[in-house]
C-alpha cells in the first residue's frame, strides 16, 4: 500500500535530488545515498509484506509507519526544492528579494537537513525491525501458520453451503440456466464459469446447481473443491480424490496423504478418463490456479463439465475459451428491487410485512445494498434485533451505514468478504482503488478525469511502449474484471464513459482510506481531520470545512457539489504550497483562484463548469502542470505563457452554446498566440481556433507527435493544405474534430494522402466539395459525424464499406432526394442519425443492410413522405425517433389511417416523436405493440427530455 509513495520518493531522490542538488544541502552526500538505499530495501519489504497488512496487526503498524515516513520525506524534499526556486530569481528586484530572504533560507535549509537526518535514522530502525519480521512472514506464506482471523473466516465461509432453498431469493432463473448448460451441449469437456463481485451469492448458486437432482443423475462422478486465496495444490487434489471416491462409495487409495502432485494428478486422470464427471472449483482467484488443475481433468469426450466460481471476470473468460477449454460464462447479476425487498423482509421481519412507518427507512437502507445478497442479509441481521417501536434506532442505521460496517460485529463477515477482493489486488492497484474514496456516494466517475488524476498523483507506473494513459486504462480494466468497479455508462461505440462503485464497497474503501490518512472527506461538521491532511475532498458545502486548520502539507484538493461562492484564500488562509491536484469542477468560482505562482508543484488543474473568464500570465510558472481542464468555463483565450508548460499532456478549453431550438450545440474554442508546437507532450488538444497567426498554427500542429485527440474550430479553406500536411505526421491520433468558421466555408481535406492509421473517431463540420477520399480507407473508424457537407453525390456508396463503423450521424450531408442502404452495407452499424436532408423524400433499406442497427433517429426532413422503405428488415432496431417532423408524417404511423406504416414499425420496442414547443421539448411515446390485438399509438407527454443523451 505504501509502495507507490516510496517508489515515487525513490524516483525523486534519484533523478533530482541525488544527481543535481545534493551538494546544496551542505551536508554529507553519503547520507542521502544511504537514505536512498534504505528506502529501496523498504520498498522490497513492502512488496511482500503488503499481503499481510490486513491480517497481521504488527505488519499493519509497520506499513503505516512507512507511509508516514515516505510522506514526511517527500514534504521535506519538496520544501527544499521550493527554496531553490526562490534562490534563482532574476533581475535587480529578484536579487534584492533573494538577499532579503537569505537568512530565512539558511534557517530553512538547516531545518530540512535536520529533518532528513532524523528521517534517515527512523528508516534505518524500521528496516532492522522489518528484517526480524520477514522470517515470520515467510512461514505464513508457506502455510506453517495463519492468523486467527483467517481461520475464523474459513469456518464461516462454509455457511453458504448449508443454506436451505427456502432461505434463497432470485436463484431459480440462474440455476435453471446453469443446469441446462451442464447437462446439455457437446461431448467435449466444457468449463462453465460463474463470475460476480464478492457477496453476490456465487457459492450459494453453485451449491444449489451441484445438488440438483437432474445434475446428480447426469454426472455419476462429482467433486466439490474450495480453492480460495491460500490454496495448496496438494490439498486441492487430495480433496478432489476424496470427493470422487465418496460419491461412488469406494475407499480412497492407500497412502493418499503422502503422495506428490504428479501421483495425485495421475490418479484423478485414470479415475476419470472414461467417465462423465462434474468438478466444481469454488472461489478461483487467479488463472494459474486453473492452470495447475486442468491437466488432471481429462478431456475425454464424455460430456464432462467443470463449473468454476470467481470474482475475476478475466479468469472466467480465459478458462471458458481457448484451444484447451471451451465453455460459457454466467455473469451473476444483483437481485432486482422486488427480489431484494422479498429477501430483506424475509430476514428482517421473519417473512412478515414491513410496518408502514418503517418502510421509507428500510427502502433507503436497502438501496444502499444495491441488490447484493450478502449485504442485504447482513444488514437485515442488524435491523432484526431492533425494536420496531424505536424508529430512531432504525434511522441511525440508515444514516450511519459506514460506521456500522466498521464497528458492528454482525457486519464483520460482510466487510471481510468485500475486503478480500481489495486485499488480493497487486500493490500498484491498491492506492488507485483507494483513490475512488474522493468521489461522493452515487457519483458517476468520468474515465478520463480519473485517469488524469491518477497520473497527476504518480499512481501509474511507466511501461515501455505504452503511454501513462494506456497503462491507466489497463488498471481500470483490471478493477472491472475483479468486480471492484462497475460500468455506469458507455458511448455508442462501446467505450466506457463513466464508472461507479457499489455503495457498500465504497463505505469500506472510505474507511480504509481514513485509517491510512489517504483521503479526508469533509461532509460532516463533527468529523475531525487528521493532523496532516494529504488529500481533502469537500462534499456539498463549505460549512463542513474546519476553520483555522493548517493544510500546509495538502497535496490534493477536490470539491463536489459545493454551492457557495468560493474564495480559496479565505477558506485556507495558510495556503498549501505543496499542492499537486486542484479540482474545483462545477464550483461557483468567478475568478482564477489563489496566487497561482505559489503552486509550483501543481500537476492537475480543473476549473471545468465554472464562471472563470481569464487565465493570468503567471500560469507559465506551473512547470509541472500536466492537465489544464477549462471545459465549459468562460475562458476563450490563453496567455502566451501557456507555451512554457512543456509537461502539459491535456489542454482542454471549449464550451457549447445552444443555437435557437437545435439540440446540436455550436462549439467554441480558444485563442493562443505563439508556437503551439512547443507543447510536445500534448496528448489531447481541444479546441484551438485556427483563424489566427496567418495559418502558422496549422504548421505547428504537425510538431505535436504524441497527440491522441485533436479538435480545431474556425477553419478556413486556405488552411486545408497545411492542415493535411500536419495530420499526416500525427501517427498516434485516435480522434479528430474539425469545424469550419461558418457552415458555408469549405473544409479542404483532399490533400491528406495518408491519414493517421489508428484513427477511430472523425467529426467534420463544414462544407465538403466531395467526400474526402481517405475516409473510406479508415478501417479502424467506429464513429463518423458529418455536418453541413452538402454533397452532390450519395456518400453512402463509399461509407457503407467501412468495416467497423458503429455510429454514423449525418446532418445536411446530401442534397439528393433518396438514400439507399444496400444489402451487405454497414455491417456493424448500431446508431444512425439523419438530420435536415432538405430534399430527401425516400429512404430505402434492402434486406441484409444494417443488420445490427439498434437506434435510428430522423430529424427535420420536411419532405420525407414515409418511414424508411424496408424498415421492417431491421430486426434488431430497439429505438426509432422522429424529431420535429411534420405532423402529417407522424399521422402515417396511426393504424386507423389509409396506407398506414404502423405495421412496419410495430416490432420496435420504443418509438418516439419529439417537437420543440415554447419552453422546451415535448416527447410523445408511441405505444406500439406487436401482435393482432395491438392497442395502437397513444401519446404520453414527458418533460425535461435530454435530447443530447439519446445520441450517445
Amino acid at each position: 500500500m505504501a509502495d507507490s509513495a516510496v517508489g515515487s520518493l525513490l524516483d525523486k531522490l534519484l533523478t533530482r535530488f541525488v544527481e543535481n542538488e545534493v551538494q546544496l544541502l551542505r551536508g554529507d552526500p553519503e547520507d542521502v545515498l544511504n537514505l536512498r538505499g534504505e528506502l529501496e530495501r523498504m520498498r522490497a519489504f513492502l512488496k511482500v509484506a503488503d499481503a499481510l497488512e490486513e491480517t497481521d496487526v504488527e505488519f499493519k503498524v509497520r506499513v503505516k509507519q512507512i507511509r508516514e515516513i515516505a510522506h514526511e520525506t517527500e514534504d521535506a524534499l519538496d520544501e527544499f526544492m521550493l527554496l531553490q526556486a526562490h534562490d534563482h530569481a532574476d533581475g535587480f528586484y529578484g536579487a534584492l528579494h533573494k538577499f532579503s530572504c537569505c537568512i530565512k533560507s539558511i534557517k530553512a535549509r538547516y531545518r530540512i537537513i535536520s529533518e532528513l537526518q532524523a528521517i534517515g535514522s527512523r528508516i534505518k530502525n524500521l528496516c532492522q525491525v522489518h528484517g526480524s519480521l520477514l522470517p515470520r512472514f515467510t512461514r505464513i506464506k508457506q502455510g506453517s501458520g495463519s492468523t486467527s482471523a483467517e481461520n475464523t473466516w474459513q469456518d464461516r465461509r462454509g455457511d453458504a453451503l448449508l443454506l436451505d432453498k427456502t432461505d434463497l431469493v432470485g436463484i431459480d432463473e440462474p440455476k435453471q440456466q446453469l443446469v441446462e448448460w451442464l447437462v446439455k451441449g457437446g461431448h467435449r469437456r466444457e468449463v462453465v464459469s460463474v463470475a460476480a463481485m464478492g457477496g453476490m451469492g456465487k457459492t450459494t448458486l453453485a451449491k444449489q446447481v451441484y445438488d440438483d437432482e437432474e445434475v446428480k443423475k447426469h454426472f455419476k462422478r462429482r467433486a466439490w473443491v474450495t480453492v480460495s486465496q491460500s490454496f495448496k495444490i496438494e490439498e486441492l487434489l487430495k480433496n478432489m480424490i476424496r470427493h470422487f471416491f465418496s460419491v461412488v462409495s469406494r475407499p480412497v487409495p492407500e497412502g493418499l496423504d503422502n503422495m506428490n502432485n504428479d501421483r495425485l494428478r495421475r490418479i484423478i486422470k485414470d479415475l476419470l478418463k472414461k467417465s462423465r464427471y462434474l468438478v466444481v472449483l469454488d472461489d478461483v482467484w487467479h488463472l494459474n490456479e486453473w492452470d495447475v488443475l486442468k491437466y488432471a481433468l481429462p478431456n475425454n469426450n464424455c460430456g464432462s463439465r467443470v463449473m468454476l466460481t470467481t470474482r475475476n471476470a478475466g479468469v472466467a473468460s480465459s478458462t471458458s475459451s481457448g484451444v484447451e477449454s471451451v465453455g460459457k460464462v454466467y455473469n451473476l447479476k444483483a437481485l432486482s428491487q422486488v427480489e431484494s425487498w422479498d429477501l430483506f423482509c424475509k430476514k428482517t421481519f421473519q417473512g412478515n410485512a414491513c410496518p408502514t412507518y418503517l418502510k421509507d427507512i428500510c427502502q433507503y437502507t436497502l438501496r444502499k445494498c444495491e441488490g447484493l445478497p450478502l449485504a442485504i442479509v447482513a444488514i437485515s441481521g442488524i435491523l432484526a434485533s431492533k425494536d420496531t417501536r424505536r424508529i430512531d434506532e432504525w434511522d441511525v442505521v440508515r444514516r450511519s451505514l459506514g460506521a456500522e460496517i466498521d464497528g458492528n460485529d454482525k457486519l464483520q463477515d460482510l466487510k471481510k468478504v468485500l475486503s478480500l477482493s481489495f486485499n488480493d489486488l497487486p500493490y500498484y492497484l491498491k492506492d488507485c482503488f483507494l483513490y475512488l474514496s474522493i468521489f461522493p456516494e452515487d457519483h458517476r466517475i468520468e474515465q478520463m478525469r480519473l485517469i488524469r488524476l491518477w497520473i497527476a498523483e504518480g499512481l501509474i507506473e511507466a511501461k515501455e511502449g505504452k503511454t501513462l494513459e494506456e497503462v491507466a486504462e489497463d488498471y481500470l480494466n483490471e478493477l472491472l474484471n475483479r468486480g471492484l468497479l462497475q460500468v455506469a455508462s458507455l458511448t455508442s461505440d462501446g467505450r466506457v464513459k463513466t464508472y461507479r462503485v457499489h455503495d457498500v464497497l465504497r463505505e469500506i474503501i472510505v474507511s480504509k482510506s481514513r485509517d491510512q490518512n489517504f483521503t479526508s472527506i469533509a461532509k460532516d461538521q463533527n468529523v475531525m481531520w487528521p493532523d496532516k491532511v494529504r488529500r481533502l475532498s469537500i462534499h456539498n458545502t463549505l460549512q463542513n470545512v474546519q476553520e483555522n486548520r493548517s493544510v500546509s502539507r495538502l497535496r490534493s484538493l477536490f470539491m463536489f457539489g459545493v454551492v457557495e461562492k468560493l474564495k480559496i484564500q479565505s477558506l485556507f488562509p495558510g495556503g498549501f504550497k505543496l499542492l499537486n491536484v486542484l479540482d474545483l469542477q462545477k464550483s461557483r468560482l468567478k475568478r482564477f483562484p489563489i496566487d497561482v505562482e505559489n503552486l509550483v508543484y501543481l500537476k492537475y488543474l480543473s476549473l471545468k463548469d465554472t464562471e472563470v473568464k481569464t487565465i493570468p500570465r503567471t500560469i507559465g510558472k506551473l512547470q509541472y502542470l500536466e492537465t489544464l481542464d477549462l471545459k465549459h468555463s468562460r475562458v476563450t483565450e490563453l496567455p502566451v505563457e501557456i507555451l512554457k508548460l512543456h509537461r502539459l499532456r491535456h489542454l482542454l478549453v471549449y464550451h457549447f452554446k445552444l443555437e435557437s431550438y437545435e439540440y446540436f450545440h455550436s462549439r467554441y474554442g480558444f485563442k493562443v498566440q505563439g508556437n503551439i508546437g512547443a507543447l510536445r507532450s500534448l496528448q489531447k488538444l481541444c479546441f484551438i481556433e485556427a483563424n489566427q497567426g496567418g495559418g502558422a498554427i496549422m504548421v505547428e500542429l504537425g510538431k505535436l507527435y504524441q497527440l491522441r485527440r485533436l479538435g480545431i474550430v474556425k477553419l478556413r479553406k486556405e488552411d486545408g493544405k497545411s492542415l493535411c500536411s500536419s495530420l499526416k505526421k500525427l501517427s498516434n491520433l485516435l480522434a479528430l474534430s474539425l469545424t469550419s468558421i461558418e457552415d458555408e466555408e469549405i473544409l479542404d481535406l483532399q490533400h491528406l494522402s495518408s491519414p493517421p492509421p489508428l484513427i477511430q473517431r472523425v467529426y467534420l463540420r463544414g462544407r465538403l466539395e466531395t467526400l474526402p477520399p481517405w475516409i473510406p480507407l479508415l478501417h479502424g473508424l467506429v464513429r463518423l459525424y458529418l455536418k453541413w457537407s452538402r454533397l452532390k453525390e450519395d456518400p453512402l456508396v463509399l461509407l457503407q464499406k467501412l468495416p467497423n463503423l458503429v455510429h454514423l450521424e449525418l446532418l445536411q450531408v446530401y442534397e439528393g432526394d433518396t438514400l439507399f442502404f444496400r444489402k451487405g452495407g454497414f455491417n456493424k452499424l448500431k446508431v444512425l442519425g439523419l438530420d435536415q436532408f432538405n430534399e430527401l423524400r425516400c429512404v430505402q433499406v434492402e434486406v441484409g443492410a444494417m443488420p445490427c442497427v439498434e437506434k435510428l433517429i430522423i430529424q427535420r426532413c420536411e419532405l420525407l413522405e414515409m418511414v424508411p422503405v424496408g424498415i421492417e428488415y431491421l430486426t434488431k432496431l430497439k429505438v426509432l425517433e422522429f424529431f420535429d417532423m411534420p405532423e402529417e408524417f407522424i399521422q402515417t404511423l396511426r393504424p386507423d389511417v389509409k396506407d398506414s406504416d404502423y405495421w412496419k414499425v410495430a416490432h420496435i420496442p420504443e418509438v418516439y416523436s419529439t417537437y420543440w414547443r415554447e419552453g422546451g421539448w415535448e416527447v410523445n411515446t408511441l405505444d406500439l405493440c406487436d401482435g393482432e390485438n395491438s392497442p395502437g399509438p397513444s401519446a404520453i407527454t414527458t418533460t425535461s427530455h435530454d435530447l443530447e443523451s439519446r445520441w450517445k
